[in-house]
């Protein structure tokens, strides 16, 4: 989106433009007047006058943790005021410590507990707006007091007709609104600071920010989240043989996009322990293998829980782990578990330059980076880890250190890579708290080794065989117009180019049979190549021991390498 776009997004109506007003001066009474007035925010509305500001602290008369602070505190102030919207994106800025200063994460952090409630008749009519019932239709009894309250929604006990415990999660009225029009706003204001600050602008937070936006969407639908809280359960429930981990169930007759019904689990969070000894021999066994299984989900399923910390895992009675909390899950294609695996194992092996080389396959850039400094760059971010032992490798700060060095050469990892990365972090995070060391480098080369035989077996080789071939047919139909293109576009910028070849008809149209025929010659070959992968480890002693499958590539095979026979010469 553009600055054009999300400027007249943001005239549409007086009440954007109130609101836009409202955020600036925000901003400008907690110290941010400098930045708004250097960008030139304040001439964007016709005859807005900044409020007296407060005096800015100079970077220089600080020391970097002591600005980061001032910086952070300043940040929280306005996002408090700003409302639910701007608490959610501070929240999430808090998870960044891969690109934030600590400091900066320090003071956002405390925007976890800064978020108000609604008052219960409020959460009762979009209750009863959306189920078309009364609560006490619905409900045999209804905690009015609410049990958590979060930028998007507030949860509350209950308990159904049927007698089953359950908890209530009510999307706030009109945070839909809120946040759409704040995000438009803000995408605007963090375009016009990145072009006026280069340390701004390598941060990467208009990223942030458009990611920030596609994950709440997700988290606004409460049917979304009801649907991964199934699908993670069927997965679970496939891999989990010894039954230890509980997902709630889901009450879809009750649930709706602004109201969510789940299982009540009766347990105690993770970040309530502090000691091996209050979980106890069986529990820690039990959140080692936790641990194994959702790195599992992770590399073999593509699907996983990406919020897994401290307070989304319950200790449940009969030593059982509860889970909850299923807005941000994350999701990886078979392509990127490959990339995954590559990017892991160079972790592993200490293999800069392969490192990098999957990093580029999979960042976001606008130029090509110099890869010979960033291989150096990224080998002096990891090297400071060698020889450590896991429990003595912080890997917070090991994948803090490598997103750093890819942010100062300007590259940007999509949403889906963040996710992944802050789930294992995460993950070593909750074993840290506890003193547990869940070793997941070996968890995830065990199965790693699994993926990779999975990414190399036949069936896997013999569909890449097939895709390679279609893409071979495409560019052998394409590279001509091509050709064309570019000549007319070589022509109209009055660029003149003369050739005089003799019969230059006969010979265009030979090259032409020969691409074709070349073409042909690549198929043909992959048939055949597909085909006695299937005769690999069998024994043939006549052709009847050869399969039907083979037989049917060959034959393929044999059609193209006819039609490279067949193909008239001029």
């Amino acid at each position: 989106m553009d600055l054009i776009k999300t400027g007249l997004g943001i005239s549409k109506t007086i009440r954007n433009v109130s609101r836009f007003r409202e955020i600036l001066t925000v901003l400008s009474r907690h110290g941010f007047s400098e930045l708004i007035l250097k960008s030139g925010l304040d001439k964007v509305i016709p005859g807005f006058v900044l409020p007296s500001r407060v005096s800015e602290l100079k970077r220089e008369d600080l020391s970097n943790e002591e600005w980061w602070e001032v910086f952070g505190s300043q940040l929280r102030m306005s996002f408090e005021e700003l409302g639910p919207g701007f608490v959610k994106l501070g929240q999430l800025l808090s998870t960044r410590e891969d690109v934030l200063d600590p400091s900066l994460i320090k003071e956002l952090k405390k925007l976890q507990n800064k978020v108000k409630g609604i008052p219960f008749d409020v959460a009762e009519k979009v209750i009863e707006d959306n189920l078309h019932k009364k609560i006490a239709e619905v409900f045999k009894s209804f905690d009015n007091v609410p049990i958590g309250t979060a930028s998007i929604g507030v949860v509350y006990r209950a308990e159904l007709l049927t007698g089953e415990k359950v908890v209530v999660k009510v999307r706030r009225p009109g945070i839909a609104k809120i946040i759409d029009t704040d995000f438009q706003i803000l995408l605007y204001i963090i375009q016009k600071l990145e072009g006026v600050s280069h340390d701004i602008k390598i941060l990467g937070l208009s990223k942030m920010i458009a990611d920030f936006f596609k994950s709440t969407q997700s988290e606004l639908n409460f049917l979304i989240e009801a649907q991964n809280c199934e699908r993670l359960k069927l997965n679970l429930g496939q891999i989990d043989k010894e039954g230890f981990l509980v997902v709630p169930k889901t009450y879809r007759e009750f649930s709706t996009q602004e109201v969510l019904v789940l299982e009540f689990l009766n347990g105690k969070p993770f970040n309530e322990y502090h000691s091996l000894e209050q979980l106890g021999p069986v529990m820690v066994e039990r959140l080692e293998k936790s641990v194994e299984l959702f790195t599992h989900t992770l590399l073999s399923d593509g699907f996983f829980h990406a919020d897994l910390h401290g307070g989304n895992f319950f200790v449940l009675p009969d030593n059982k782990i509860g889970i909850i909390d299923f807005g941000l899950m994350g999701t990886l294609s078979k392509k990127n578990r490959a990339n995954l695996v590559a990017i892991l194992y160079a972790v592993i092996t200490h293999n800069y330059d392969n490192l990098v080389y999957e990093f580029l396959e999979v960042a976001e850039y606008e130029e090509v980076p110099d890869h010979e400094e960033l291989i150096r760059d990224i080998k002096d971010a990891i090297s400071p880890y060698i020889g450590l032992s896991i429990r003595e490798t912080n890997m917070a700060e090991l994948v803090r250190g490598i997103i750093q060095t890819m942010t100062k050469h300007e590259l940007y990892l999509p949403r889906e890579w963040f996710i992944i990365f802050r789930a294992l972090i995460t993950l070593d995070g909750v074993g840290r708290s506890i003193g547990i060391d869940l070793n997941i480098f070996k968890v995830l080369e065990k199965d790693m080794k699994h993926l990779v035989t999975e990414l190399l077996s036949k069936e896997n080789a013999q569909e890449e065989l097939m895709w390679v071939a279609k893409d071979m047919i495409g560019s052998m139909r394409i590279i001509p117009k091509h050709m064309k293109w570019f000549l007319k576009e070589v022509s109209r910028k009055n660029y003149s180019m003369e050739m005089r070849i003799k019969d230059f008809d006969r010979f265009s149209k030979n090259i032409s049979r020969s691409f074709y025929g070349l073409g042909l010659s690549l198929i043909a070959s992959v048939f055949i190549i597909t085909g006695a992968v299937f005769v690999r480890n069998i024994s043939v002693t006549s052709v009847y021991d050869i399969p039907i499958l083979t037989w049917i590539f060959w034959a393929f095979g044999a059609y193209f390498l006819v039609r490279i026979a067949t193909i008239r010469k001029y």
